[in-house]
């Protein structure tokens, strides 16, 4: 009998991350390390490789963290304009509906453009997420490598007019990143126009009907923030070169969480989870996980005895 009840759980057990692991694609990964979720949120354009490191560091603090592919990400330029915002927000929360299954909590953590899919995420599960952290929130592209004409002119001039089916936005160095090295790869592989190139880095030429959607997604975002109540944890560099500290300041004044915590560092650009901070802000990312969820088991504990 009771051989035949840890067959069953271990099956159950299969099964489940069975399911969680279908979901992240050829690119995504998951590092099962712990009983609480950590899923990840990669940005616009960006694949799940630029998280694996941050994901890794955070993993060996005892966690389980999880990060899938965005919809029409990790392929082709015009698998990625063939989607929505809401295919791309979509990709998250099934996989949260997964991890759930097999994590007693989760946290979300997004990138850029993917923190505002962890916000809209949050907003809709409410209770249901142990906390929230946002990297590098990106509601206003004002960045200092963001000329001042394209922010003002150019880009509206663009998405609101049949320009849009044919142009793009060109990314330039530093790429987001202030590591050298790290940004003498990413252009190296640029350079050489590997075909894999959209599996290691992204793209770095987004076409405009793209832009476009992320500005939806920007505007659904906005709104989302009164609806999340989740603990939060605003991360942002001093020296972001596509979002400026305006986007952090933003978040804080208008998140309804009644738990905000801020991380603001320097010596790094926009991508944080490969640029020099890196292992801080995943270390800072792992301590908000853990107090969060220490104070979530106790509250249930309290609960139960009541």
């Amino acid at each position: 009998m009771t051989q035949d009840l840890i067959s069953k759980e271990s099956a159950l057990e299969i099964k489940s991350h069975n399911k969680i692991d279908e979901l992240l694609g050829p690119i995504g990964f998951i590092e099962r390390k712990g009983k609480v979720g950590v899923l990840l949120v990669h940005g616009l354009t960006g694949t799940p490789t630029e998280m694996k490191q941050f994901g890794k560091t955070i993993a060996r603090q005892g966690f389980t963290v999880a990060c899938p592919e965005l919809a029409g990400h990790c392929a082709t330029i015009e698998a990625l304009t063939a989607t929505r915002w809401h295919d791309w927000y979509q990709s998250i929360e099934v996989a949260f509906d997964a991890l759930k299954e097999e994590c007693e909590h989760v946290f979300v953590a997004g990138l850029s453009m993917g923190a505002l899919i962890a916000l809209l995420l949050a907003a809709k599960k409410k209770h249901q997420i142990a906390g929230v952290i946002l990297l590098s929130t990106t509601f206003f592209y004002d960045g200092w490598n963001v000329p001042k004409f394209k922010q003002k002119i150019l880009l509206p001039l663009v998405l609101y007019t049949p320009l849009k089916y044919f142009m793009q936005w060109e990314e330039t160095s530093p790429y987001g990143i202030k590591d050298e090295r790290t940004r003498a790869l990413v252009h190296a592989i640029l350079e050489n126009r590997d075909h894999h190139a959209a599996d290691k880095i992204g793209y770095f030429k987004t076409p405009a009907t793209v832009i476009l959607e992320s500005m939806r997604l920007i505007k659904a975002a906005k709104k989302s923030l009164k609806n999340v109540i989740a603990p939060t944890l605003i991360v942002h560099s001093t020296e972001d070169d596509m979002a400026s500290l305006k986007n952090a300041y933003y978040t804080q004044a208008n998140i309804a969480s009644k738990t905000i915590e801020t991380f603001f560092v320097n010596d790094t650009y926009h991508v944080l989870t490969l640029d020099k901070r890196k292992d801080d802000v995943a270390k800072r990312t792992a301590v908000f996980c853990k107090q969060q969820s220490e104070m979530l088991t106790s509250f249930n504990a309290i609960q139960a005895l009541v």
